[in-house]
């Protein structure tokens, strides 16, 4: 509020909201694919609210993945709004009932009553892939898929549990429900599945985020660094050097880029300066104007 008035939002933060709604929605419908057409129709349960909701639309016939996804995360969100309060839980709330949403709609566009294909390998790739990069997605702009996000949230409030321990047992109780609903072959998956997870979304979130850290040492640095303002719109830092072995003052680039862009001036450095010394780094967290905002 200034003045009396309300206070009206710039552009950037508009587009940067419609930014961050359309991503999260993104995320979630790869998880909803994931989970409607390669983990329901396979029975890999690999935990999380869309593991229980495969056992209880085996337990309970009559009920669809969605509709238990629908009925699981309403308890709890009604337990998040009774121990926590739901500002709190910010757009956990949200992707709670849109990844149900979304889980439905899946499941009514395209029915499955039996696997895709009848590769289970692949069919258990994909179980693992497509939510991987859904909660890739969701992670990466500060949101969460919601649902056992909120038993986190209210064990940490209440509780001097360690989340990360009590969500695996949960996890766990779930993959033995499928060892003991499916067989061994389905748990032995499941097991698979949920060590793998993990490990997927991390390396989806660096892939997301990956920067190259360029260092340059050139005989024509003023070149090098028109290239880097002007064609490329970066910036770089400089820095005074000395060779040890040359014993010769030298002029040190550093600048951050894209793939693309450090390989567009990777190239315009072997043309231009064939005996430059360039150093190509991997980053996956780059925090600063122009990239990732704190």
């Amino acid at each position: 509020m200034l003045n009396g008035k309300p206070k009206v939002p710039d552009r950037k933060e508009v587009l940067y909201n419609i930014k961050f709604f359309l991503l999260l929605n993104l995320g979630l419908i790869f998880t909803a694919a994931g989970i409607a057409v390669f983990k329901t129709p396979n029975h890999l349960a690999f935990g999380g609210t869309s593991g229980l909701s495969i056992i209880l639309s085996t337990l309970f016939p009559r009920l669809n993945v969605g509709g238990a996804m629908w009925i699981v995360n309403a308890v709890l969100v009604i337990l998040g709004i009774i121990f926590l309060n739901i500002k709190s839980m910010g757009w956990t709330v949200y992707s709670s009932f849109a990844l149900s949403f979304y889980v439905s709609l899946c499941e009514r566009l395209f029915p499955l009553d039996s696997p895709l294909t009848e590769e289970r390998f692949l069919e258990f790739c994909f179980a693992v892939i497509l939510p991987a990069i859904g909660s890739a997605i969701v992670f990466n702009i500060g949101a969460s898929t919601g649902g056992t996000d909120i038993l986190a949230m209210i064990l940490s409030r209440h509780t001097s549990l360690e989340i990360g321990k009590s969500l695996l047992i949960s996890d766990l109780g779930i993959v033995l429900a499928a060892a003991l609903l499916y067989g061994a072959e389905t748990g032995l998956y499941c097991i698979l599945g949920m060590i793998l997870k993990c490990t997927v979304v991390d390396s989806a979130v660096e892939s997301l985020n990956l920067r190259k850290v360029c260092t340059v040492i050139s005989s024509k640095p003023e070149a090098v660094k028109e290239f880097i303002v002007k064609r490329l719109r970066r910036t770089a830092t400089e820095q005074q050097a000395h060779g040890v072995y040359s014993s010769s003052a030298e002029q040190v680039l550093m600048t951050v880029l894209t793939r693309r862009e450090a390989a567009m001036l990777r190239n315009f450095i072997r043309k231009e300066d064939p005996g430059a010394f360039i150093t190509i780094v991997n980053s996956s967290e780059i925090i600063g104007k122009g990239f990732r905002s704190v």
